[in-house]
């Protein structure tokens, strides 16, 4: 088959492009190469319009495959790739949040992505090189779409800022950053349509100077793709656009008039459903379902129109507040009994109640997936139940909203969890959304940050976030031209009809995460840099409210928590203290009712709910890794009785030989006449000769006594 091939060079690195057409029964597929690191991509549009829906039905899959890494994992019983893993489903959400607001606002095709990591040089960024694959697919598809989408992920390399880091650097670095840019509709400036970021109280300055270097390559990836799509790209469909119902968008808009202002000024956002109730029954009278939902389309546009005018032009929102303006807050903690630490955080009406656990180290979870191999000990699980937004629903597993949320707030948290030989414990921290209007998995990280002080977990530093908003002119002047307000503390109906969800979280000191959509085009750097500064002085305001509750860390572990008490050993006793398949550890953990881990360092925690229990384990393995030194002496127990002797177990595990010699002053003719099975003595240590072996007297221990 013939080959159609593209290269660009990204610093020391050259990107590959190739259309094998393997795939040919796809609408385009593609090889990317970068490095050791290859994906294939397809993409798929399905051949009618889907009627009666109002969103666009797309999907985006990235897959890992293990053969990518050379492994194979799984259980014992399952040797193949399962449901998908957490890092895949936040690689397919970066992905789709990027392209999705290019597509036309009345396709309604259902388009389906699939980017598979074929193989993995374990340093490429594989979010960044599937974002360039899916945007390489519909560029050079028949399917509409208003792209290409340039990522870059920018992080750091000896304190400088660098494009590309590997995956090494971008966990040690203080900033990992990834962006995705689009050229503006006047194709002079670039503007930014999606964040994500974990960082290390980065500066907004910090920030800043990030996006700017991210600028030019950004450039070079749009311009490559243009010339690709320019060689392989295929005609785009034409979309049926519905012809203009001029009396019906009069109706609507008659039915509407004044409506929603009143709404606004009132500050009831509810009163919008009740209308939208209410042009119902208006429609009904046409008993046509096409003009059903064609006047259903007008009244969102209108009702959207009349929002943007009202806070761009007058600065009037849904409560009343101010463009910068928080809504109330409150917090609590210990409000449940028994648990290791809640924390309670409400802004307007969104709630959030979050709860710590901590574990032992053996509690820390197994990460076996493509990416990540290894240990993870400190977790933040979000939950959304139907009933926090007032509706009904089947309960089933976290969906990709759920991992998506819950990976915000940990990636936020995580900078500032206490080391591990600080505070061994395993953390869990678990959000549940009671209610919710604008930005739950903000107000999530607030509440898991007061859940954590509460229980006594020493974190470095109080952690709060914020969502910010956008409302941008609704014409078709160039994005860097329209006018706009960017909203602190965004709620649900500002997001639903807004243009933009900026989530900024961090300390007083900086930013530890970034997450930023849009429903535009995207971002003029000016517009970034404006939500960043108004998000830092909504951050610090939660960050004081939050302390006037709990300012620290309290100074005790919550009563409720277990204990840890670690002890050292020699990794050569590692094997006495186990003992044989496990017999002597499993004893211990059963008779003092406590949980021990040990490292290959030596190192054993042991976790007990009571401190006794601990302090008998802690005892019981200081005797057995305890080294007899000559002149000690021990009250023993008599093990085994032989002709020449007797055994006396003087620690645990440890053995020694009284003998016959040494068991009294005068002489004995029976080792059984003078000591029996199960006897209790006292015996000191006179001699330990080369091989180890302890040598015992019974009569050296009375005669001193």
């Amino acid at each position: 088959m013939k080959t159609e091939s593209f290269t660009l060079k990204i610093d020391d690195k050259t990107l590959e492009v190739e259309f094998k057409n393997l795939a040919e029964r796809a609408n385009s597929s593609v090889f990317l190469k970068l490095g050791g690191t290859c994906l294939m991509g397809t993409c798929v549009m399905s051949k009618k319009e889907i009627e009666g829906i109002d969103f666009f039905p797309l999907s985006v899959n990235y897959e890992e495959k293990y053969y990518a890494v050379g492994k194979i994992l799984g259980s014992r019983f399952l040797k193949r790739e399962s449901r998908p893993s957490e890092q895949s489903i936040l690689t397919s959400r970066v992905i789709d949040r990027a392209i999705r607001p290019l597509f036309p606002n009345n396709f309604r095709r259902e388009v389906q992505i699939i980017i598979t990591c074929l193989s993995w040089d374990k340093e490429t960024d594989l979010a960044s090189l599937g974002l360039i694959a899916a945007s390489i697919l519909l560029m050079t598809s028949d399917i509409p779409w208003d792209g290409p989408v340039a990522p870059v992920r920018i992080g750091e390399r000896d304190g400088k800022l660098v494009a590309f880091p590997t995956f090494e650097e971008r966990e040690k670095g203080k900033i990992d950053l990834l962006l995705a840019a689009v050229r503006t509709e006047s194709k002079k400036d670039i503007l930014i349509n999606m964040v994500e970021a974990g960082m290390k109280e980065a500066t907004e300055e910090e920030v800043l100077k990030a996006v700017e270097l991210s600028k030019n390559y950004q450039e070079r990836i749009i311009s490559f793709q243009e010339e690709i799509a320019k060689n392989v790209g295929k005609e785009k469909i034409k979309i049926n656009v519905p012809e203009k119902d001029e009396e019906l968008e009069k109706e609507v808009k008659d039915f509407l008039k004044g409506k929603v202002e009143d709404i606004l000024k009132q500050g009831d956002s509810e009163d919008l459903h009740k209308i939208r109730e209410d042009l119902s029954e208006v429609l009904k009278k046409h008993d046509d379902s096409k003009k059903t939902n064609a006047g259903f389309s007008i009244f969102e546009y209108e009702t959207e129109k009349s929002i943007h005018e009202s806070i761009i032009g007058k600065g009037i929102r849904f409560d009343g507040r101010k463009i910068d303006q928080i809504r109330e807050l409150s917090c609590e903690v210990g409000i449940i009994p028994k648990v290791h630490g809640t924390g309670l955080f409400s802004r307007g009406q969104t709630r959030v109640l979050s709860f710590l656990t901590l574990g032992s180290p053996g509690d820390q979870k197994i990460m076996e997936e493509m990416e990540i191999d290894g240990k993870k000990r400190f977790m933040h699980h979000y939950n959304f139940p139907p009933s926090c937004v007032g509706e009904t629903g089947a309960l089933r597993g976290p969906g990709r909203r759920e991992i998506g949320h819950g990976m915000l707030g940990e990636k936020a948290l995580k900078p500032m969890m206490p080391e591990a030989e600080v505070f061994p414990y395993t953390i869990r921290v678990v959000s549940e959304v009671l209610c919710s209007n604008g930005s739950s998995s903000m107000a999530s990280t607030c509440a898991a940050c007061l859940a954590l002080m509460d229980g006594g977990v020493p974190i470095k530093a109080p952690v709060a976030g914020i969502a910010m908003g956008l409302m941008m002119e609704m014409n078709n002047k160039s994005s860097e031209d329209k006018k706009y307000a960017v909203l602190t503390d965004v709620q649900g109906e500002e997001d639903h009809y807004g243009d933009m969800d900026f989530k900024v979280a961090g300390t007083k000191n900086g930013i530890t995460a970034l997450q930023m959509d849009t429903k535009v085009r995207g971002l003029t750097f000016k517009i970034v840099k404006e939500t960043l500064e108004q998000a830092k002085k909504a951050r610090l305001q939660i960050l004081e409210k939050m302390a006037e509750t709990l300012p620290e860390p309290r100074k005790e572990l919550s009563p409720n928590a277990p204990r840890i008490y670690i002890m050292k050993i020699d990794p050569e006793q590692i094997g006495d203290v186990i003992g044989t398949g496990g017999k002597i550890i499993n004893e211990i953990i059963d008779a003092c009712n406590v949980t021990i881990d040990i490292e290959d360092t030596g190192e054993i925690f042991i976790t007990a709910e009571k401190a006794e229990s601990a302090e008998k384990a802690l005892e019981w393995i200081k005797n057995i890794t305890r080294k007899v030194t000559v002149g000690e002496r021990y009250q023993g127990t008599v093990k085994r009785v032989l002709e020449f002797g007797a055994f006396v177990e003087i620690l645990p595990g440890q053995e020694g030989l009284v003998h016959i010699s040494q068991l009294d002053e005068k002489r004995v003719e029976k080792v059984g006449d003078v000591v029996k099975l199960g006897d209790v003595i006292p015996v000191k240590v006179i001699s330990i000769d080369e091989q180890g072996r302890i040598n015992l007297s019974l009569k050296e221990a009375k005669k001193n006594n």
